[in-house]
């Protein structure tokens, strides 16, 4: 079967055009939040997101609806207790992270059990995209992407250093709540694709990749953007032909890539 047959399916083609954007926010935003040291953050938003799925399922609402502002409120207080000198961040984190997973699955043991519609969130699967879905991912992602255009030189001054960002006259926290909103929107909407114990990977593994091979702040933003896109298209692409699930499938295509650029990287120094 060739790739024309494949993508003739339509869910196929929904699964392409949603994962495509999602992939390349997932870079865009990876990068700055890789060098920040908030990688964490992307998990920890990742379990909040399967808390407050857990629990629009419980309820009967429309679960993408009602996870979008949860998880944007977890990621303001994530980011104000990774940024308080007064808070273990780490610890911080992993405690949210923790606390939304248990809180998620005694919802679903206590109501409707592990429905189809949870597993999709929780595993990701390209049959549950829906036109409607594809059609939220490519508003929201177009938002992401035009503002980390319009705000890149504040984000990349925002990254490497807050202290000459203040006295310059920029609100770094702002611009800090700003990553976190955009983190945030970006994992719920990926869920559906990878699933809430997956999406994370696709902000870790395309800038670390990226670091490998480029120095630059350009060349490693578009280094992970080409990277998450392609690694995506080749474990959408296998997962159809293995019958493996898509969101494992990506996440060894972006793997084995990220270990193909540390040998490559290790080449050089030699």
């Amino acid at each position: 079967m060739n790739l024309m047959q494949i993508f003739s399916w339509p869910f196929m083609q929904r699964a392409l055009i949603a994962g495509v954007l999602i992939s390349l926010c997932c870079a865009l935003l990876g990068v700055p939040l890789v060098l920040k040291r908030y990688s964490m953050i992307g998990d920890g938003l990742s379990h909040v997101s399967f808390g407050a799925l857990a629990i629009a399922v419980a309820l009967g609402f429309t679960p993408l609806y009602f996870s979008i502002p949860v998880v944007v409120l977890a990621a303001f207080f994530l980011l104000r207790m990774a940024g308080s000198p007064r808070w273990n961040s780490d610890a911080a984190i992993a405690a949210v992270s923790a606390s939304s997973l248990a809180v998620g699955i005694m919802v679903i043991s206590c109501t409707t059990g592990m429905t189809t519609d949870v597993d999709n969130y929780m595993f990701g699967s390209v049959l549950a995209m829906s036109w409607a879905d594809v059609a939220l991912a490519v508003l929201v992602s177009l938002a992401v992407l035009v503002l980390f255009a319009l705000f890149f030189h504040r984000l990349f001054a925002v990254t490497f250093d807050e202290n000459f960002s203040r006295a310059a006259g920029l609100r770094v926290d702002r611009y800090n709540t700003l990553l976190a909103v955009l983190t945030a929107l970006t994992i719920v909407l990926g869920m559906r694709m990878m699933g809430a114990m997956l999406i994370s990977s696709l902000i870790i593994f395309p800038a670390l990749t990226a670091m490998r091979l480029f120095k630059s702040f350009l060349g490693v933003i578009l280094c992970a953007a080409v990277t998450s896109v392609g690694c995506f298209c080749v474990g959408l692409t296998v997962s159809f032909i293995r019958s493996t699930p898509v969101g494992a499938t990506v996440v060894c295509a972006n793997l084995t890539l990220f270990l193909t650029a540390c040998i490559i990287a290790a080449l050089r120094r030699r």
